[in-house]
């Protein structure tokens, strides 16, 4: 059975800083969690900061604890629970067709093409071969985000409703938190060169239309970059028209 977990860290403890910084710190912090080691189980995550805290969510497959992460980047002294973990399966049968859900998406917007505008020196060799596959671009225009995410929700069986703004009919979602991830992969080894990614937050409403292809999604995640916290599609009740 799945389980979401959602995990308060203190933002002034010195490894909550080293996971906010370098998000290979956060992902092997996620995967201690697990006692079942090596992990083989799919696990999707998402950092979220707030003006006073940092949020893990993480969804699991079995059963998570997490003590550690509390003891070493929270408030382990708290009175509050700083650790909410509740089973998925209630929210994965609420996914029915002609549902609307108000979703949460933190992306790594990406393709795979044999043709980039502007090919690196390892992607051009690599498609010199005889018979090379495509390689992997990231998209860091708005509107190639934007179309990035419409094909990946209908193949999650999920159609973005529209609204109607300056008499103009747009996709019911909006884009935050755009920028460059960059972190060092291997700590500070000078040798390797370091991750870099397109980051964006998409929030906006989702229609179910495929409830099998969703749930899939809600389960497996969207795109690329899931061991860097991306992918984690959430879902929750929409708010009134007048509160968005």
């Amino acid at each position: 059975m799945p389980y979401l977990s959602r995990i308060h860290l203190n933002p002034l403890r010195t490894q909550a800083q080293r996971m906010l910084r370098n998000p290979q710190v956060l992902h092997a912090a996620v995967l201690g969690g697990l006692s079942r080691q090596p992990v083989e189980e799919r696990v999707l995550w998402r950092l979220e900061t707030h003006q006073h805290h940092l949020v893990v969510l993480a969804l699991t497959q079995s059963t998570p604890s997490w003590e550690h992460l509390i003891e070493h980047a929270g408030w382990p002294s708290a009175d509050e629970p700083q650790a909410l973990v509740k089973p998925y399966e209630p929210l994965l049968d609420q996914i029915q067709r002609g549902r609307t859900f108000a979703f949460r998406l933190k992306a790594n917007p990406t393709s795979a093409t044999k043709k980039p505008l502007t090919p690196t020196t390892s992607q051009t060799t690599h498609l010199a071969d005889e018979r090379p596959r495509g390689v992997r671009v990231a998209h860091n225009r708005l509107p190639d985000q934007l179309d990035w995410l419409q094909a990946k929700l209908k193949r999650a069986g999920c159609a973005i409703p529209t609204d109607i703004i300056d008499d103009n009919e747009v996709p019911a979602v909006r884009a935050t938190n755009r920028h460059r991830l960059r972190f060092d992969k291997n700590g500070r080894r000078k040798d390797t060169p370091p991750v870099i990614l397109e980051s964006v937050t998409f929030d906006g409403l989702l229609h179910i239309e495929d409830p099998a292809a969703t749930r899939a999604a809600l389960l497996n995640g969207i795109g690329t970059g899931k061991a860097y916290g991306f992918g984690l599609l959430t879902l929750a009740p929409p708010r009134p028209t007048e509160e968005r």
